[in-house]
Order: C-alpha cells, then sequence, then structure tokens
C-alpha cells in the first residue's frame, strides 16, 4: 500500500512534486521515490508488504517506454504473471506492480479489467506523452484529481494537492450540502471546490492539454443468476464458497496480517476462514465505554477461534483526536475518530488487516434494511397524487412544528411519522431512514448568509437515480449503498484512518466474484420479512459460535447521544461561539446554539449529528483553507 501523486503540464515543477510526495510519507514510510520527464513529474511513497527487497516505484517497463506509480494490491498478479511470461515477457522483480506494468504493454488499458483486487495508478506512456490514470472497481483506493487550464494535478490525498501554492482554497457547498444531509459527499465531488475523485472502475486520460474519462469496467445491473432461483441451502453454500475463496486469495503477504474483529457476524466470518489457513491470528478491538459495547462479543469469537486478541477503549475525550482525524480524512466524520484509533493500535503488532466492510450492504445487514423491507409491499399501494396533494404537505407542517427549539427531543416521533408520510415514494422514505432533512423548505434555515446566491440541488438528486426502474425497494437501497455510501463514506474512512498509521486494510467482502454473486441472489432471501442477514447468517451457520449469529446489530459508531454528553457539547460551546459562526456565515448561530443549550436527549441524536459536523467543518475550514498545510495545527485547543 502506498501514496502517488503527480504534475503534467506548465505548472509543474519538482519542487512542487517533491512537496507532494512528502506530505504522504504516512501512506508509505519505507521508501519514496520521484520521476521527471520535462512537464510530467510522479511521485510516490511505499508500505512494503509484497516483494519486500524489490518493486521499488516509480517502475519503469523493460522497454523503457512506460513509467508507474501504483497503490494497492492486486491478488491474482501470480497468474497474470505466468501468462505473461508464456507470452515472452521477462520480469525483474517479484511484485505485482511490475505484472501491472507489463501487462499494460501486452495489453493496453484492457489489464485494469483483469486485475483481480483494489488499486489506483498512474501510467506514463514516454512516447506519445500521455498519462492514464485508473481506480478499482469498487473504489477501494482513491485518486483524486485536479484540472487547472491544461495542466493535470493527482494524488492519493487531497492534502498533496495542496502543496502546490497555485491551487486556489475554495469549498464546494453543494458537496458540503450532501455531507450535512447524508454525512458523506456521493459521486465525484469533493468538499474542495474543483477537485474530484476518479469514479470506480474509471480511466481518466490526459493528453495534449486535455482529460478524457471513461469506464474500464462496469458492474452490471443487479438480477437473480442465468439458472434462475434456486434453494435456499445452494445460496447459502455460494456464500461460503466465495467469502473463502476471498479470504483465501487476501492473505497473500510477505508481512504478518490481522483482523480488525468488532465481535460482529462480518469481522468474525472473516477470523473463521482465515482460521481454516493459519493458526496464528491477531485480532484487534475497540471499545466506545458505552451501553452498546461489543468489546465482549469479540472476546467470544477471539476465544473461540484461539486468536491472540487485543483490545483498546475509546477515551473519555475522544474530539482531542478530531483535528488530526479531520486532516486524515479530509472532511469532518462522526464514525472516523474509532477506525483513526484502531489503526493506530492495530499499526503497532502488524502492518496488514482485514476488515469486515461490504457484508452489510451485499445481505442486508443494517437495521435499516428492515424498514426498507417491512415497507416494500405498501409502496406500490399509495397513489401518487394522495402522496402529494395530502401526505407530502402533512409531512412539512410536522416539520414546521418540531423545528422549534422546545420540541427538538420529539425529533425522533417527527422522522416516524414524516416516514410513514413518504410510503409511496421508495427514494423519498430511504432518504427519511439516511436523515436527509433538505425535503422540508424551513430547514434551509439552519444555514447562514455565506449561502446567498449559491446554487445548491437537493440531496435527493444524488441517490434517485438509483431508485429507477423496476427492482425492489431493498435491492434499490442495496445498490444505492454500495455505490454511494460504501464508496464515499466507509471505503474514505477506512483508506484514510488506516494509511494515516501506515496500515493497509483489504476489504474481503468486496472481491469482485463475491459481489458479482451476491447481487445474483434473490432480494426475498436476503432480509425476509424484518430479519436483517438472514441468508448470511445461514450461510456460516456451524462456523460461527451461537453467541455470534445470533448477536443484535449494532455497528462500529458512536451514539451521538454519549458523546454529546462525553465532550461534543463542551468542545462546541469552546470552538463554536456565536460570534465565531456568525463570522463564518455557514450556519445559523442561533440554530447551533439551541442545541447546545438543550439539555441531552436520546431523541435528539439527529441534532448531534448535525453539531458534530459543524464543528467539524470549523476545524476542517481552519486546517485546509485557512491553515499551513506543510505543518498543520492538530492541536483542539488551538481551535478554542
Amino acid at each position: 500500500m502506498c501514496g502517488i501523486a503527480g504534475l503534467y503540464g506548465p505548472g509543474a515543477s519538482r519542487p512542487v512534486i517533491e512537496a507532494m510526495t512528502r506530505s504522504l510519507r504516512h501512506r508509505g514510510p519505507d521508501g519514496d521515490g520521484v520521476f521527471v520527464d520535462g512537464d510530467l513529474m510522479l511521485g510516490h511513497t511505499r508500505l512494503s508488504i509484497i516483494d519486500l527487497e524489490t518493486g521499488d516505484q516509480p517502475m519503469t517497463s523493460a522497454d523503457g517506454r512506460y513509467v508507474m506509480v501504483y497503490n494497492g494490491e492486486i491478488y491474482n498478479f501470480r497468474d497474470l504473471r505466468r501468462r505473461l511470461e508464456e507470452d515472452g515477457r521477462v520480469f525483474r522483480t517479484e511484485s505485482d506492480s511490475e505484472v501491472i506494468l507489463e501487462g499494460f504493454c501486452a495489453w493496453g488499458t484492457d489489464v485494469f479489467a483483469r486485475l483481480d483486487g483494489m488499486f489506483a495508478i498512474a501510467l506514463w506512456d514516454c512516447r506519445r506523452r500521455r498519462l492514464v490514470l485508473a481506480r478499482d472497481l469498487f473504489g477501494i483506493k482513491p485518486v483524486h484529481y485536479l484540472e487547472t487550464g491544461d495542466t493535470l494535478r493527482f494524488a492519493s490525498e487531497i492534502k498533496a494537492l495542496l502543496q502546490d501554492p497555485a491551487v486556489e482554497r475554495r469549498v464546494d457547498f453543494q458537496s458540503m450540502h450532501h455531507l450535512l444531509n447524508l454525512r458523506f459527499i456521493p459521486g465525484e465531488r469533493t468538499l474542495f471546490d474543483g477537485v474530484r475523485r476518479l469514479p470506480p472502475g474509471h480511466l481518466l486520460v490526459f493528453e495534449n492539454g486535455r482529460s478524457q474519462l471513461r469506464p474500464f469496467a462496469t458492474l452490471e445491473p443487479a438480477s437473480e443468476g442465468p439458472g434462475g432461483r434456486r434453494a435456499v441451502g445452494d445460496y447459502a453454500e455460494g456464500v461460503r464458497h466465495y467469502l473463502r475463496a476471498a479470504v483465501t486469495k487476501q492473505l497473500v503477504s510477505d508481512v504478518p496480517l490481522g483482523v480488525s474483529l468488532s465481535g460482529g457476524l462480518d469481522s468474525s466470518s472473516l477470523v473463521a476462514f482465515m482460521a481454516e489457513s493459519t493458526s496464528s491470528i491477531q485480532t484487534f478491538s475497540l471499545g466506545f465505554g458505552e451501553p452498546t459495547d461489543e468489546l465482549e462479543d469479540a472476546r467470544v469469537v477471539a476465544e473461540h477461534f484461539g486468536t491472540e486478541h487485543h483490545e483498546i477503549t475509546l477515551d473519555a475525550e475522544p474530539l482531542r483526536h478530531y483535528p488530526s482525524v479531520i486532516w486524515a480524512a479530509e472532511e469532518p466524520k462522526e464514525n472516523t475518530l474509532q477506525g483513526y484509533l484502531l489503526s493506530a493500535f492495530a499499526r503497532r503488532r502488524v502492518k496488514a488487516v482485514l476488515g469486515g466492510l461490504g457484508g452489510d450492504e451485499l445481505f442486508a445487514g443494517y437495521t435499516i434494511h428492515r424498514f426498507i423491507s417491512g415497507a416494500a409491499p405498501i409502496h406500490g399501494l399509495i397513489p401518487g397524487v394522495l402522496r402529494r396533494a395530502l401526505m407530502a404537505p402533512w409531512s412539512r407542517a410536522l416539520f414546521r412544528l418540531q423545528d422549534r427549539p422546545a420540541w427538538r427531543r420529539f425529533d425522533q416521533y417527527r422522522r416516524g411519522l414524516q416516514l410513514g408520510l413518504s410510503l409511496g415514494d421508495p427514494c423519498g422514505y430511504y432518504s427519511i431512514v439516511r436523515n436527509v432533512w433538505d425535503g422540508d423548505p424551513r430547514a434551509w434555515n439552519r444555514y447562514g448568509p455565506a449561502w446567498d446566491g449559491v446554487d445548491v440541488e437537493p440531496t435527493r438528486s444524488a441517490i434517485e437515480p438509483f431508485f429507477a426502474g423496476g427492482m425492489h425497494p431493498l435491492r434499490q437501497v442495496l445498490e444505492t449503498e454500495l455505490r454511494t455510501k460504501m464508496v464515499n463514506d466507509f471505503l474514505l474512512n477506512e483508506d484514510r484512518t488506516s494509511m494515516a498509521h501506515s496500515l493497509e486494510v483489504r476489504v474481503p467482502f468486496l472481491d469482485r466474484d463475491l459481489v458479482r454473486y451476491a447481487r445474483e441472489i434473490p432480494v426475498d432471501l436476503l432480509a425476509p420479512g424484518r430479519e436483517t442477514k438472514a441468508l448470511f447468517r445461514r450461510a456460516m451457520g456451524g462456523l460461527l459460535p451461537a453467541h455470534t449469529l445470533g448477536k443484535k446489530k449494532w455497528g462500529f459508531t458512536v451514539d451521538p447521544y454519549h458523546q454529546f454528553q462525553k465532550d461534543l457539547r463542551s468542545t462546541a460551546r469552546r470552538v463554536l461561539s456565536p460570534e465565531r459562526v456568525a463570522r463564518r456565515g455557514w450556519f445559523d448561530p442561533a440554530y447551533l446554539q439551541s442545541i447546545v443549550d438543550h439539555p441531552p436527549h436520546p431523541r435528539m441524536r439527529w441534532h448531534y449529528f448535525f453539531l458534530w459536523l459543524a464543528l467539524g467543518l470549523e476545524i476542517w475550514a481552519r486546517l485546509f483553507l485557512e491553515g499551513d498545510v506543510s505543518s498543520p495545527q492538530l492541536d483542539l485547543e488551538g481551535y478554542a
């Protein structure tokens, strides 16, 4: 795992690429290098996992035509290497990097669709003076880019782009609006105006000062398999087969591997299949010091499989780490603290771990999937005219009533009523479950004068395309989450918080064969009635302890109500003074103050999420828009 960066065009200079590369040192402390070819410059920092002695980058092809920097792991590189050797290719290293490079020489851009793994790649053609960027099908590894005039800049992390003094630092208000509604930014945009994410499964070709974006592989629409519907037991056996194969292939490494173990079904399943291949497993768990703590659940799994288990507990004032976490993630999030601290803990003993991301999106494991599945038969019974003429106005009236400060503690009840009033509109129903609030016009009053004159599309526009067509509402939601929240929330968090500590995280549930198989399973088998993850539980029956198979889903996240009482409230008072909020102009000071002043209440969790993000955005602005990006202020006291 590594960090990559580059510039191509009139704005390129060696001091800039060196500064960009230095800013990614945390992603690759084992080595670094820079390649310069006129106005093309590439930088690389290396975390050595495979082929520890050779395989340094930037790497040049045997014929000298192509130069590559690459971040990721390719699990089928040995098979591809044998195929290339049969065609006469000669290799100088044992690395997967050289396989990609020589594969590009042999197959051109078709090589990317052959790669089974996670990757962000930049390839320079010295002869044609053409730069090619590529990102894996599921977006596990990141690459960001910025085009200004006829100069292209790209990097694993945005902070590297900002090392160039020529880059203007401005907020993207559309992205901020999405973040405040969804708590992540869907699509290609970022919080930084002009900076884009390369979409998963896409190439960006930059030549003669112009770019072309196109897919190299696509995820076909979910459907039942070509053989038609099969028995439930057959599907369960298939899940076991493909997940076992995914874990086995992702154990390839020249350094010890661990597992991030929450004690839930997904991470426990990784331990179970890993235990079939090795008797030496290190597991790492983090507790929250809250009623929903899962440390005991993790211990049950660790003891069952005899792992070398390590655990820590979130401290009483976790927000003291918030500037460091925002610096790592480049966005303020409420669900990054725990991953950041667990990664730091695991890195003391291992360089790479397996993580359980993706299982809930493939097999319907979240609590919201119970609501979606239960409501699915009702949506088709509600006439559109009834919903628009009667139900929608009542929904808006409920918000106006609840938006009074004295009624904030009834927020959860209001949301429940609005959920019922959204029946007949699967996209709207999902939006309310996911806390999208901008469908209520009065909610925009939360914003300050900086938004005046800014043209912002409502959040629904970013997710509505996934609800087109005649798919089952639960399938629509699973597709939405796999292609948006998974990529731009969970995987983003996983990459940044782990690589901040030079730790590689592998995600077997996003194995391409497993994903394709899971999306062919009839959706009614995934979560029948209101039971989540029914098929996956059946698949893991007999392989996991009974306690694990029967435990309630919680999720690796902090409870905002408990966090408000720990240090969210006190920190917000110190950082978000009404005067400072008014000067920034992003938020209504009275709204934020009403949350801070209200007595703590468990039904105000969505307001606490907003407060958490508002606090983070103030720190983010001072870190990235106004601060010294070569020497960031990471002490929370500096923001008080």
